[in-house]
């Protein structure tokens, strides 16, 4: 608060008036105990005590004030000003002193900072920790939310606790719920799922106050903006659900919603703590004095009286299994989706509240794990996105002509439109959209197996007739039988009589023989030969590998490569395509290479060939012997 004039009436009082907003300050002289000048940010100020406890401050001086200022306290209140300079160390080791509503943190005697006890709306205790919370200040954009005090354990009085005597000097002087006056009336041992635990409700007349083992909140009713009443999947319990803006806070906490849990079965006898008269002239025939009820009625009763507001309750909704809520999962927890007449609401961990009017789209979409379920995404106009999974298949025919009948725009309609629960429904518009790093994965195969077919040429070439496995075979056979059918009408009797022994020969018996020649091949491959080119996506994994293991310590190998593939998918198309061309000149560089390699007389040994062919001959003449037996005879 800057200073504005300070006006003597008759040398009996200490006057200030603010020219903004035109209040008052008066303090009379004979309770002026103390008079402190000292430096703050805004230039100097003065401190004034009083004795019956109140402390006024004041900025905005001058350094050439003092003087002025100090000769006038002591000639007309007899109170010497003094000069008290604040701790700017910088240290938060200090000593807390309270006097009259202010805490002072001070260093060496000197203050650091000031806090006006008023202002504090929570205070809560632990092992040897303080924590004080303050009321929302909405004249400004910042403001101080908590401040936090150790304490550390004393060697004094073994009954004294430290920690609760500074808890009680703050709650002595704070503006925390106590004493306020009587309760319209209190529910007891209530249970809260947000935020959790039991909790006493008291109702004020202008405040909720919640009463909880480690914390109390004071809830204005001109923060609740809506009411929820919601009955539980299981027929046997009821929500009811608080929207609050803005939210309660439980440290770095928000909790935009108070969501309570009812049995049905639990009655209560409630009395006001109001004359009849009083409570007809209140509330006008919403509440009477005595009522009975279920437990549930009767707190949503009383709220709607008080805050105003209506309750809003499901509408003509019923999932499959007759409900008026969907089961389905939301952030990995689960919970249940209430589909209302003017949007939905989510309970309970995230609770979330969507208007239709807040909603672009919707969207159905297939399930990630299993085809008996769906997910149910809804997309605002603000561009968030809330996906609800897990829902079972059976409840998508009643969701689906809910939502159409709420006139909501549908993401993927052509897809869904006309399906009922089959199969069928699940094929969404995810299958026609293109991949395009799944295609890249394609091409790079075909592009590493058409190299591997180029370094194995010069073997398969010298060994031809036989392959290697089953479905090899099958199609070495049909080449063959195509070849043969195609000249039927030109063949003689004698060629037709050749035909079923060489078929037999060269098929069973070769394929046993490839195996086997294949196998001394590739341990026999020259190391001498150009290394295959690398893909874009491993050449672009073996840059990043280094920095993916320092952005996540700890990481496994397998977890690396599953990091890189969602990286890769996400990297954006000029980047791809920088690699893309690194793959390409890297590809274009061992064409050459091979080249060359060939040239120079790489890749073929006229022993290896010799060694092929003594070993097919010899299989042709001796049927009869054994794979080992073969081995053993080429050697010799």
């Amino acid at each position: 608060m800057l200073f504005d004039h300070i006006i003597d009436s008759h040398k009996q009082t200490v006057v200030y008036k603010s020219s903004k907003t035109g209040k008052v300050d008066s303090i009379s002289v004979p309770e002026l105990s103390q008079a402190l000048w000292r430096r703050v940010c805004l230039g100097h100020g003065i401190k004034l005590c009083t004795t019956t406890g109140h402390v006024y401050k004041y900025d905005g001086f001058k350094d050439t004030d003092f003087e002025k200022i100090s000769e006038y306290f002591k000639a007309n209140y007899k109170v010497e000003l003094t000069e008290k300079d604040m701790c700017v160390k910088g240290w938060n080791w200090g000593t807390a002193k309270f006097n009259g509503p202010l805490l002072s943190f001070e260093v060496s005697d000197s203050p650091v900072f000031e806090i006006p006890l008023a202002s504090v709306s929570q205070c809560a205790t632990g092992k040897n920790e303080v924590t004080l919370e303050f009321h929302q200040n909405d004249d400004t954009e910042v403001s101080l939310m908590e401040v936090r005090f150790y304490v550390p354990p004393t060697t004094g009085d073994e009954g004294a606790d430290p920690v609760e005597a500074f808890a009680q000097n703050v709650l002595s002087k704070a503006d925390v719920i106590q004493a306020t006056g009587d309760a319209v009336c209190i529910f007891r041992e209530l249970q809260c799922l947000t935020p959790r635990g039991r909790y006493d409700i008291r109702i004020y007349p202008t405040f909720l106050h919640l009463h909880g083992k480690t914390f109390d909140y004071k809830i204005p009713y001109t923060t609740v903006l809506r009411l929820f009443l919601l009955p539980h999947k299981d027929q046997r319990q009821m929500f009811f659900v608080i929207s609050l803006d803005p939210p309660i806070k439980q440290g770095q906490t928000r909790y935009h919603f108070l969501i309570l849990l009812f049995s049905k079965e639990e009655d209560i006898n409630l009395t006001l703590n109001m004359s009849e008269e009083e409570v007809e002239r209140r509330f006008e025939g919403k509440l009477n004095k005595n009522m009975s009820g279920s437990l549930y009625e009767m707190v949503s009763r009383v709220m709607k009286a008080l805050v105003n507001r209506k309750i809003t309750v499901p509408g003509n909704f019923q999932g499959h299994s007759g409900a008026q809520c969907i089961t389905c999962s939301y952030k990995a927890s689960s919970g249940l989706l209430y589909p209302l007449e003017r949007g939905f609401i989510y309970v309970h961990k995230p609770p979330v509240h969507l208007r239709f009017e807040e909603i672009s789209c919707v969207n159905f979409a297939r399930g990630t794990t299993t085809t008996r379920s769906f997910d149910f995404e809804i997309e605002t106009k603000q561009g968030n996105q809330y996906t609800f999974s897990s829902i079972e298949r059976e409840e998508y025919g009643k969701l689906f002509d809910f939502v159409n009948a709420k006139k909501l725009s549908i993401k993927n309609r052509g897809f869904k439109e006309g399906m009922k629960a089959s199969d069928d429904m699940y094929s969404d518009s995810d299958d026609d959209q293109h991949d395009a790093y799944l295609e890249r994965m394609k091409q790079e195969g075909k592009i590493r197996e058409e190299a591997n077919d180029s370094d194995d040429s010069e073997a398969d070439e010298s060994f031809n007739p036989g392959e290697e496995d089953e479905d090899i075979a099958e199609e070495y056979d049909s080449k063959a039988s195509a070849s043969e059918s195609s000249g039927d009408d030109a063949e003689s009797e004698e060629e037709k009589k050749k035909k079923p022994p060489k078929k037999a020969k060269i098929v069973k018996e070769k394929k046993t023989r490839k195996k086997e020649v294949r196998g001394g091949e590739k341990k026999m491959k020259d190391s001498s030969a150009p290394k295959r080119p690398m893909s874009a996506y491993m050449l672009w994994l073996n840059s990043s590998r280094e920095r993916i293991k320092a952005e996540n310590p700890g990481i496994s190998v397998t977890e690396i490569s599953k990091k890189a593939g969602e990286m890769w998918k996400q990297l954006s198309k000029d980047k791809k395509e920088e690699w893309e061309g690194k793959a390409e000149e890297a590809k274009k560089e061992y064409e050459r290479a091979m080249k060359e390699y060939r040239e120079g007389g790489g890749g073929t040994s006229g022993s290896s060939k010799k060694y092929y062919a003594i070993f097919v001959l010899l299989e042709y003449l001796f049927p009869h012997m054994v794979i080992g037996q073969l081995k053993t005879w080429t050697h010799v």
